[in-house]
């Protein structure tokens, strides 16, 4: 494993530990059983907020694959209907859980792994296609003179 990839993973897991409330190393030993807290309020919301049929759709495989791997964390069975797309993910589960845990965590988990592969694409291009990663030049729209 590269320092990279070793890194994104602590920066993942940090975030992991914001959510479950975990700082410090002792408290990561109390992250655990937090997830079974999180588990323990979802099953709680589900009796005063029944869980509803939600379709998300997300743009990328990167980001389902996440998105799956954080439902099925929480003990919640991601699916799709035969016929929709593969970016597609369905889940029943109760609204505020997903305002207040699953969502926000999603979001912070796909914006650093989004991050992390961004560099890496730009590092690779750079490194073995070519050293020029400038934006193109913008001309004026409508114009048929193009750069030299």
């Amino acid at each position: 494993m590269s320092e990279d990839e070793e890194r994104l993973i602590e920066r993942l897991r940090s975030i992991e530990r914001l959510f479950d409330g975990a700082t410090t190393p002792g408290e990561r030993t109390a992250a655990a059983e937090a997830m079974e807290r999180v588990r323990q309020r979802l099953a709680e919301m589900k009796d005063s907020d029944p869980a509803t049929e939600y379709k998300f759709t997300l743009g990328d495989g990167w980001s389902r694959s996440l998105f799956v791997a954080l439902l099925r964390r929480y003990g919640l069975k991601p699916y799709r209907y035969s016929g929709q797309r593969r970016t597609t993910v369905m889940a029943r589960v109760p609204r505020r859980f997903v305002d207040e845990t699953l969502w926000p965590e999603f979001e912070k988990l796909s914006a650093t792994l989004r991050a992390f592969l961004d560099d890496i694409t730009e590092r690779v291009i750079r490194e073995s296609v070519f050293a020029d990663d400038s934006e193109p030049e913008e001309v004026a729209a409508g114009s048929r003179a193009l750069p030299p």
